[in-house]
């Protein structure tokens, strides 16, 4: 098969941990790196075996050898670099949350669609065994149909009005930073909700730093959803059932373990990952452009446009705006 040659659009956090995942994955190779800073993409180069370093994000999508771009860059910058690298015909994986909102993410998806180049938003969660091991076993209905669902992530962040967390310019907030995890974790499950209800505190700089979130399905179905930035929370993820419960150990998003709690039994399944993670997401898309297809068939574009409608929806019920 095809080694499938990997660029990288914004350098921080993030792009180091995908990177890092990325070397164990099979025909892969992190060929080039783009910063605005030229010496940020040769550090990050030499760091992890890049052959190219670039010093704008456009070299490194105008280099014939790239086959996809990892963006990595806060989310206000989704849009426009994904529009860019699909115009100069590589396939994108974008970073969550996909877009700002829906208009945004529409464009994206016409785009790549009407140019029959790949683009799948970067929701690591969803490839990670431990999910796929929850999906199964919901939908085998050996524990009947989902009663409710609740979903935490809340991690205590301080305060500093320049830094991207509480930055309005820079989609500063909660809710798109890690709320989107239990969003994710109950449509993934339940699908879109019959109604909203949502509230939440606000920083100074106009940003929730905490939303609590409440999806209503019929048969009185619901789903208690919370992110924070105000404290630590147990971060887990609880998928209430006729006959049984299922337990997303923390922390829920990433590689866990998951407990089944039926019939007074407790059991605890392991599933043996011994990488970061991100190694999934990124062999996904790896055998995608091998396979020469231009949609996920797990995460689809219509999958990802059902979020980031949620998350719009969300955000008007909070009354906040981009």
């Amino acid at each position: 098969m095809k080694e499938i040659k990997w660029g990288i659009v914004g350098l921080g956090k993030i792009a180091n941990k995908f990177a890092e995942g990325l070397k164990s994955v099979e025909d892969a190779k992190l060929y080039g790196v783009a910063s605005r800073d030229i010496s940020n993409a040769k550090e990050f180069a030499q760091n992890h075996n890049a052959d190219k370093a670039y010093g704008s994000y456009e070299e490194l999508m105008q280099d014939d050898q790239v086959d996809v771009i990892y963006i990595a860059t806060p989310h206000v910058f989704h849009h426009g670099i994904t529009m860019k690298c699909l115009e100069h015909g590589k396939a994108v994986l974008c970073e969550k949350p996909f877009a700002i909102n829906l208009e945004e993410t529409d464009e994206m998806i016409a785009s790549s669609r009407n140019k029959k180049v790949f683009l799948m938003e970067a929701l690591w969660t969803k490839f990670l065994p431990h999910f796929d091991f929850v999906t199964k076993k919901v939908n085998s209905g050996e524990l009947g149909k989902i009663k409710s669902i609740k979903a935490d992530f809340g991690f205590p962040a301080k305060f500093d009005k320049s830094k991207r967390l509480f930055n309005k310019s820079l989609g500063g907030g909660s809710l798109l930073d890690i709320g989107i995890y239990p969003v994710f974790m109950a449509y993934s499950l339940l699908g879109k909700p019959e109604k909203i209800k949502a509230s939440a505190q606000f920083t100074e700089t106009g940003v929730d730093s905490e939303c609590s979130i409440k999806f209503k399905y019929s048969n009185e179905v619901e789903a208690e959803l919370y992110s924070t930035f105000m404290e630590k929370t147990p971060t887990t993820a609880e998928v209430i059932m006729e006959k049984g419960s299922i337990l997303l150990n923390s922390r829920f998003h990433e590689p866990t373990t998951i407990t089944i709690l039926q019939d007074g039994n407790e059991d605890t399944f392991e599933f043996g990952v011994d990488t970061n993670g991100y190694n999934f997401e990124a062999a996904h898309v790896t055998r995608m452009l091998q396979n020469g297809v231009t949609e996920s068939d797990i995460w689809s574009l219509d999958k990802t446009r059902d979020l980031i409608f949620l998350l719009d929806e969300i955000r008007k019920e909070i009354g906040m705006e981009y």
